[in-house]
């Protein structure tokens, strides 16, 4: 069981890598291709692009395969992927290829989440879905900053290369230590659509989304507060950013318990408690020690939230075993891009950057009602069917 996970978290990481490691690279990349800044910015978002169209389209395509050869084909997709991003001649075919990337994103890990659920005992099941995740934040960890330094040293197109050969080894991992998954028997995809447009479904899929809202309105401005605000060089900043990245993987690990123990009043809790340490961030920004301690702390909150999220959703669309989890990783995505958006619109308005912890906080306050009020439903009698 745990070797298996383990070469779920393997996966997991090499997508997360591929995902985040080109942010470092852009200069090179826009420099290689001749291309201006915006642009080469545009990869980053074509890859979030990618992730939602594709989770659909590759929820439907692996619906009747068994879970364990989806996977490993998925990886095999990834690889392509990869390889292609490595041997791109233009621009063009760098995004192509990144959208082609992250398709396999939103369906493995959705895919991916089920089967670690499946491998555990059903009070454990969050957390097994937390060390599958665990290697997603691993990669902000050690994978990005590494591939980083691969690609200033070699190239911008060596990290690819390096991702390849992870995702060769986690696509052997996969191979040689995850059991046959029996295929979930969902109700069609027709009945899987009309599963997702259930209320509690659709609540689960908010939650996720506002969780990505709060996090992005501000972790995408991170950067300018610590330099502008804060004080920090920015080799300090790197460190923070590490501090952050270890608050992530810490609450990821804390968050999969706190569900398995009560998964509303786990997530309610969260968000309260990550709009609080928001709160404080306005104040403590200003100041480098409070500083590094506010950030591991939203680091944690902020990612203990997922592994119950994922949870949730699979809970609320059992009818829906293959699109559900996988959609809910779109949502987060459209967290990501909206939480970017508010932020960068809170600055275009003339709010000083020591506001955007307030708007995360704002936000997170909403997800908790959400929460609150989906778990008020969950206890609502259901009538009793007329003979």
């Amino acid at each position: 069981m745990y070797l298996a996970l383990l070469a779920l978290a393997a996966a997991a990481f090499g997508i997360g890598t591929t995902e985040f490691v080109i942010m470092g690279l852009l200069p090179e990349v826009a420099k290689d291709f001749g291309v201006s800044t915006p642009a080469a910015g545009m990869l980053i978002s074509g890859y979030a692009i990618g992730v939602t169209i594709g989770a659909p389209i590759l929820a439907i395509v692996t619906a009747k395969w068994p879970r364990k050869q989806a996977l490993v084909g998925l990886m095999g997709l990834f690889i392509v992927g990869n390889a292609l991003c490595a041997l791109a001649p233009g621009y063009y075919a760098l995004m192509a290829a990144r959208v082609i990337t992250a398709f396999c994103h939103a369906a493995f890990f959705g895919i991916g989440s089920v089967v670690a659920a499946d491998l555990v005992p059903q009070n454990k099941r969050a957390q097994a879905v937390a060390l599958m995740f665990t290697g997603l934040t691993v990669a902000n960890i050690v994978g990005v900053p590494f591939g980083t330094a691969l690609g200033h040293a070699l190239g911008w197109r060596s990290p690819f290369w390096a991702v390849v050969g992870i995702g060769v080894l986690a696509a052997t991992a996969l191979t040689v230590w995850l059991p046959q998954v029996p295929t979930p028997k969902g109700d069609g995809i027709l009945g899987e659509f009309r599963k997702i447009l259930h209320t509690q479904t659709q609540l689960a899929l908010l939650t996720s989304t506002l969780a990505s809202v709060s996090m992005f309105s501000v972790v995408t401005y991170i950067a300018y507060i610590l330099l502008d605000v804060t004080g920090f060089t920015a080799a300090q900043e790197s460190w923070v950013l590490l501090l952050f990245g270890a608050g992530i993987t810490v609450g990821g690990l804390l968050g999969g318990r706190l569900a398995d123990w009560k998964l509303m009043r786990g997530m309610a809790i969260t968000f309260f408690m990550l709009a609080v340490i928001l709160a404080i961030f306005s104040w403590a920004c200003h100041y480098k020690v409070p500083t590094l301690v506010v950030v591991f702390l939203w680091g944690m909150f902020s990612f203990a939230v997922v592994p119950a999220a994922q949870v949730r959703v699979i809970d609320k669309a059992q009818g829906a075993p293959n699109l559900a989890p996988t959609l809910n990783q779109g949502a987060f995505n459209l967290g990501n891009a909206s939480g970017a958006w508010l932020g960068g619109a809170m600055i275009g308005a003339g709010y000083p950057l020591s506001n955007l912890p307030w708007l995360g906080a704002g936000v997170a306050l909403i997800a908790m009602a959400v929460v609150v009020f989906s778990g008020m439903l969950d206890r609502k009698p259901v009538p009793a069917m007329a003979h």
